[in-house]
């Protein structure tokens, strides 16, 4: 959840460990993305009108992010938060990678996580605890695309679980995710097409919106959780 950027224009500094970001502060975070895409955009700019500032904050479990996006693949969000409800009852909250790992498989499965998902929760947990994939180096150093390819070499991670961790746990500005239904079927609907455009049409399609895909994005899927007032 690419074409990433090498080095994203208008990166946000990282914030202080003990500062809590507050409303009026991000709503300043994302004012230049708002405005840009407000002026080159009218379907956004009514969407944005509607829905008002951009909410996006980061996620500072980043561990605990990608084991829930693992959870939810493929079931429903309720399904998901029960599993991930009794998974935490299990193993303690936050999510611990060595917690996970002393646990095992038979006992991740038996909080109603299939074979395939306890194994690739264990993936995970194994490349974090041992260094292989850095979750806390993540910083402005990595590109994007690094950040995907470091995920992503996870068996169990794929492309759009890494795009949503870029997207919400360190809220990379331009990051298009172009394998997401939600995504594609703005596109398509946008521009008048007959069906859903492929990845690499989505790119092209969505160019306008550069730098600040990751924002237009977070605007698409609000305005699914937040239909009009009839």
């Amino acid at each position: 959840m690419r074409e990433a950027r090498k080095t994203p224009p208008a990166q946000t500094p990282r914030r202080s460990p003990n500062r809590l970001p507050t409303a009026t502060s991000e709503q300043e975070r994302w004012a230049d993305a708002v405005s840009h895409l407000r002026r080159v955009d009218p379907h956004l700019r009514a969407l944005i009108k509607r829905i008002g500032p951009c909410g996006l904050t980061p996620r500072p479990d980043r561990f605990g992010t990608l084991v829930n996006s693992i959870v939810a693949q493929q079931i429903s969000s309720q399904a998901a938060a029960s599993i991930n409800l009794r998974l935490h009852a299990l193993g303690g909250q936050p999510h611990q990678p060595a917690r996970l790992l002393e646990l095992g498989e038979p006992a991740i499965r038996s909080v109603g996580l299939s074979a395939s998902k306890a194994r690739y929760v264990l993936n995970l947990a194994e490349a974090v605890a041992s260094g292989a994939v850095p979750l806390d180096a993540f910083d402005d150093s990595w590109d994007d695309s690094a950040i995907v390819a470091s995920l992503t070499s996870i068996k169990g991670i794929g492309v759009w679980t890494a795009e949503m961790f870029l997207i919400f746990s360190l809220n990379r500005p331009d990051v298009l995710p172009a394998h997401d239904l939600g995504v594609r079927a703005a596109l398509r609907d946008r521009h008048g097409l007959a069906g859903l455009p492929r990845p690499a049409e989505c790119h092209a399609l969505a160019e306008i919106w550069k730098p600040y895909r990751t924002i237009a994005s977070w605007y698409i899927w609000r305005n699914v959780d937040t239909p009009p007032v009839k």
